[in-house]
């Protein structure tokens, strides 16, 4: 019985570690082979991890490397998952693309009333 406590199935603890909403989507990328286990890729989704093992898979648009530090008996919620595991992923890099606080500075957007205005005389100038 403590050789279940200290071993878990690879999809089995992406799921309580919620990584992935279910665990049939943690067995699916699992078996795509997009999970590394300490360097070498996992195809089986019933891969034996104990902890100290380091996981690499890709989520969005970073790539997560992550250290198990425990195994859980449940999916339980989120600050009980986030003990399972150390995040040993470098920083994400700040974004310098920022969108404008205002679009409608920039000419963008609804006229208001005088733009109007000015548009309507513009368009009777035109036509005389």
């Amino acid at each position: 019985m403590s050789e279940a406590a200290t071993k878990l199935r690879l999809d089995k603890w992406l799921w309580h570690a919620r990584f992935f909403k279910t665990r049939s989507l943690a067995a699916a990328r699992v078996q795509a082979g997009a999970v590394r286990v300490n360097g070498s890729v996992a195809q089986k989704r019933a891969t034996i991890i104990v902890p100290g093992d380091v996981l690499t898979f890709a989520m969005g648009d970073d790539i997560r490397v992550i250290q198990i530090d425990g195994i859980g008996t449940r999916r339980g919620p989120a600050p009980e998952a986030q003990e399972l595991y150390t995040d040993l992923s470098p920083p994400a890099p700040k974004s310098e693309k920022k969108p404008p606080e205002n679009p409608a500075f920039e000419g963008k957007g609804r006229p208001s009333k005088r733009d109007r205005r000015v548009l309507d005389l513009s368009r009777a100038r035109h036509l005389e």
